[in-house]
């Protein structure tokens, strides 16, 4: 393992033991002094800890490349820079490195780039296990950083098409991620599709035969496993041992079969140090495979990335969520309406939490939060209207130019004769309060456009024919004719004006009024639909009501 982000130091404070801090960065100054920035883990007690620390003053003018291949045992002289926030919360601390001890038994390097990897297969369907994946692959590199990898795993022929392709494309890219290097970008370490890379993996089973670490087997070429336990220190889940001694429970792994195809736990380990991935970031359904990975990198000579493991995302059932439950696809939410920025949110709560109770989030205060010590062990529940909320909330308070974007594709794709842009950005003003989903925005601004919409009975029965209705729509054209300011505090003036005259609430003029411009019982404000309209077709709009109010 590395010495690098995401890495955690065991420190003891007199005879008691600390819980690890994490190293959340590791910086160079000006001066060549090297800090390690971490976050330390809650309980940990007082902030002034005095560390078991012995003369290091061999290592305080060490060079860096000197000590490149060692490791570290405790820390001295730490210097806590702390500010208490909330409720105490403590800022990362910073740590010289010259004052640090050393020990062999831990390799790391100074100043690594964090190189992280989404990994998806083809299949013509993002699951939402896979984008919140690539999601927290993306917040750690962009949070160090570093580099986000896109590499596809498209050893499948059948499913391994263009278009398939294009929905991993389109969904990252509407999710707001952008990625450093992969098949539509290339890069140093290419390709980036598992189907152009044969070569690479021949040549790699020939470093395992001349080791004697494969056997055939039947055709198959099978990986020798050592029979050692393996140890698999995991930034989510700590320290895991695997007892890989019974072949029974842990047989030999097929890493080639009879037809030269090679399976996935080989080529994945392959590529990852061809790519020279630091960290793996991964679903835990993957947790039980990361031994076998480490016998292939021990094998071939190679130090494992540093690995972690995120937990499953589960549907109400408990189960494992499959594509049969709704809202598991990034194309259900970018056809049914949601917004972008709303969906990343809730995939980023799916494990992750950000403290003090925090749940609606924007990309940037997520990436400012995001500490993998925040992701839990427990499996999340996947719970799509807690989803629809979170979305309810970031439209209501995005702005209007984000607004737009997001709702004009939706409106120019059901055909709403707006005519100017202008008259557009009227309606969405003032739709966009009531609005949960994107897709609904059509129906929420169509009557505003057309004569030809549709009235709601339960609406006409209750408000229109209601007793005396007609003659109170007719006394309130008659007022509205006389407004020259088609202004809301014009119109709402001369509507209460008319209620006085007529000796009766404003209800019993807004509902009726509200139907006769819109067919329906609820929407936006009523002025504000008055001005969008226009005189001339409001007061035609009256004039209708008034002979469905009769009928």
């Amino acid at each position: 393992m590395f010495l690098a982000p995401g890495c955690r130091i065991s420190t003891t404070s007199g005879d008691l033991s600390c819980p690890p801090l994490r190293i959340a960065s590791i910086k160079k100054e000006t001066k060549g002094e090297v800090y390690l920035q971490t976050t330390g883990r809650r309980g940990c007690g007082s902030p002034s800890y005095q560390f078991v620390n012995k003369p290091a003053a061999s290592f305080q003018t060490a060079s860096l490349s000197s000590l490149a291949f060692c490791g570290f045992q405790v820390l001295r002289n730490f210097a806590f820079m702390d500010s208490l926030g909330a409720k105490g919360s403590r800022s990362p601390s910073f740590f010289d490195f010259s004052y640090l001890e050393f020990r062999s038994e831990i390799p790391f390097r100074v100043g690594m780039t964090v190189r992280t990897r989404f990994a998806p297969s083809p299949t013509g369907f993002l699951h939402v296990g896979g984008a919140r994946t690539a999601l927290f692959n993306w917040l750690y590199a962009r949070r160090h950083g570093g580099k986000l990898i896109l590499r596809i795993e498209d050893t499948d022929e059948k499913r391994n098409t263009a278009e398939a392709h294009q929905v991993i494309y389109d969904g990252l890219k509407w999710l707001g991620l952008d990625w450093d290097e992969g098949p539509d970008k290339g890069g140093d370490f290419g390709p980036y599709r598992q189907s152009e890379r044969s070569d690479i993996y021949a040549k790699y089973l020939a470093r395992l035969e001349a080791g004697g670490h494969v056997y055939e087997d039947g055709g198959a070429i099978r990986f020798r496993s050592p029979r050692k336990p393996v140890v698999v220190e995991d930034m989510v889940c700590g320290r895991i041992e695997f007892d890989m001694s019974n072949p029974a429970t842990h047989p030999d792994m097929t890493i080639r079969r009879p037809d030269g195809s090679f399976i996935f736990h080989f080529v994945n380990v392959v590529d990852d140090i061809e790519m020279k991935l630091t960290h793996v970031i991964r679903g835990e359904d993957h947790l039980s495979n990361t031994p076998k990975h480490i016998e292939l990198y021990n094998a071939l000579g190679e130090k494992p990335p540093i690995f972690g493991h995120i937990p499953l995302i589960l549907n109400h059932e408990g189960k494992k969520l499959s594509k049969r439950d709704g809202g598991s696809s990034i194309t259900y939410f970018m056809e049914s309406g949601y917004a972008p920025e709303a969906v990343a949110n809730y995939l980023c709560l799916l494990g992750w939490s950000p403290g003090e109770n925090r749940e609606k989030l924007t990309m940037e205060e997520i990436l400012a939060l995001f500490d993998i010590d925040k992701i839990n062990r427990r499996n999340a529940i996947f719970d799509l209207d807690k989803c629809f909320w979170l979305n309810g909330q970031h439209i209501l308070s995005m702005g209007f130019e984000r607004f737009v974007e997001l709702a004009k594709p939706f409106v120019d794709k059901a055909g709403i004769p707006y005519g100017s842009e202008a008259a557009l950005l009227g309606a969405l003003t003032i739709v966009k309060p009531k609005v949960k989903h994107l897709s609904d925005v059509p129906d929420w601004i169509g009557y505003l456009f057309t004569e030809d919409f549709a009235f709601d009975p339960e609406a006409v029965e209750k408000s229109l024919k209601k007793v005396g209705a007609a003659g109170r729509i007719e006394a309130l054209i008659a007022a509205l004719t006389k407004v020259e300011d088609w202004s809301h505090p014009s119109l709402e003036a001369a509507l209460k004006e008319t209620a006085a005259t007529l000796g009766v609430k404003t209800g019993e003029l807004v509902h009726p009024a509200r139907v006769a411009v819109s067919g329906r019982s609820v929407g936006p404000g009523l002025y504000e639909m008055f001005v969008v309209i226009g005189k001339e077709r409001t007061l035609a709009r009256f004039a209708r009501a008034t002979s469905m109010a009769a009928a």
